[in-house]
């Protein structure tokens, strides 16, 4: 599964991808791919991403980014709490749900 978080500048998810990694090592997840980029990088990144995580301080462009995407992959705000908290398990949860649904 390949998780792509999008941020202001990619530099705060940076800490999240890296606890998501470790969760998902944890569990055996060996062929998840998690990382962070601008926001600016979501049309470049079409096609590479199974589901699109934005950081909670950027949950005003998900009008703009559901335009980008356009259906091609489902797209959620990330968890405040578990953002903030670094909770990697968390999020990674909140990833493979928003797949499961496929962003219903």
């Amino acid at each position: 599964m390949n998780i792509m978080l999008a941020c202001s500048a990619g530099m705060s998810t940076s800490l999240v991808v890296s606890k998501m990694q470790e969760a998902a090592k944890q569990q055996g997840k060996t062929d998840y791919k998690i990382w962070a980029v601008d926001q600016t990088q979501i049309e470049d990144e079409l096609g590479n991403f199974d589901v699109l995580l934005l950081g909670p301080q950027v949950r005003h462009i998900m009008r703009k980014v559901t335009k980008i995407v356009d259906g091609k992959a489902p797209i959620e705000v990330i968890d405040a709490v578990a953002y903030g908290t670094c909770n990697g398990e968390a999020v990674l949860k909140q990833a493979e749900a928003l797949k499961e649904r496929g962003g219903k």
